[in-house]
């Protein structure tokens, strides 16, 4: 695979030749952004998937929900329906998309909303709000927001930066000049001075004000799905775990850590569920010869599943939040960027 990836090498030059036209166009004004008289935030990153966007956006709507009348918006990925629409409790995956149905199902109070025209989403929003939430928009340059949060996964910035197809980033590196907060996420629990300082290097020859802080993944206790008994000690259970998510190695290395047997079944990104897929995942729980074994996911999972097809099984989604080392500093800088603007 990774022969392959090199392979395309040409395609990634030619890639990366209409990324840097595309951003001079904007940068000189050949193409205009659009700004907006309400507060907009964009939560995005410059690698393709798994970097964070979505618990960091859940994290945003906990501490700001009560200071403002908050929106969120993002494009919907993976629905099947066009243009602006508001996500409802009852609506499906197909819709509106995995991630704004699990965030409006922990917040019902709040708007979420998706529409791959973000302009025109946030003319809809603006009426009735003060805060926009922008997720995964730092690529979308027709809107120009109040402040851009830049998130990048802590590993990505330890290996070689390349464009699409050969690397991961979808957009260049020098793009993270635009940033006015950079959140190095999914970090180990030790950070080594090197490593850290390798980084930052790294950061400061394209952005040399932005403040950069640094994040890691809080796992919580399982929740069930189906009908199933609450699980303290997983030690003495084998795992069934599948996952369509992008980067699933921070799930795998918690297991790990905690001495957790499992058998993992990955699926790509925003993954749709056909009954062959559920069918290799219960044949894998089957072939466990053990009274003592689960079925687990990802909550991002949870909204894409038939659980009909889980009868009498076992099993269970783990919640994740995001933690951020010195947020009483982060939600500062972003309350100041915020009141600037008023």
């Amino acid at each position: 695979m990774l022969i392959l990836r090199w392979l395309l090498l040409p395609f990634t030059i030619l890639y990366t030749l209409i990324i840097w036209v595309r951003n001079q166009c904007y940068d000189l004004g050949i193409l205009t952004s659009k700004t907006f008289p309400v507060n907009t935030v964009v939560i995005g990153n410059l690698a393709v998937g798994g970097a964070g966007k979505s618990p960091l956006v859940q994290l945003l709507v906990d501490k700001l929900q009560a200071d403002y009348r908050l929106a969120t918006l993002s494009r919907g990925y993976g629905r099947k329906t066009k243009g602006f629409r508001l996500v409802q409790v009852s609506d499906s995956v197909e819709h509106v998309g995995d991630e704004p149905l699990q965030l409006k199902k922990k917040h019902p109070n709040i708007t979420v909303a998706v529409d791959e025209n973000r302009a025109e989403g946030i003319e809809i929003l603006q009426k009735e709000h003060n805060l926009i939430l922008l997720d995964d928009a730092f690529q979308h340059r027709k809107v120009k927001p109040t402040c851009s949060i830049l998130l990048f996964e802590y590993y990505s910035l330890l290996k070689p930066i390349l464009l699409l197809p050969t690397g991961n980033f979808r957009d260049g590196f020098n793009q993270t000049k635009r940033a006015d907060i950079i959140l190095i996420t999914k970090c180990p629990e030790n950070i080594s001075k090197e490593n850290k300082d390798k980084i930052e290097r790294k950061i400061r020859k394209q952005n040399k004000t932005a403040e950069i802080f640094y994040s890691y993944i809080v796992y919580k206790p399982l929740r069930p799905l189906t009908v199933a008994p609450a699980i303290e000690d997983l030690t003495d259970h084998t795992v069934i775990l599948f996952t369509g998510i992008a980067n699933p190695k921070p799930l795998e290395g918690y297991l790990s850590k905690q001495g957790i047997p499992f058998i993992h079944i990955a699926f790509p990104d925003h993954h749709n569920y056909s009954n062959s897929d559920y069918n290799k995942v219960l044949d894998a729980f089957k072939s466990v010869d053990s009274n003592r074994k689960i079925i687990l996911t990802t909550e991002k999972d949870a909204q894409r599943l038939d659980l009909a097809k889980f009868s009498n099984i076992p099993l269970y989604y783990i919640p994740i939040e995001t933690r951020i080392d010195q947020e009483t500093r982060f939600l500062s800088k972003l309350d100041t960027l915020l009141n600037h603007n008023s």
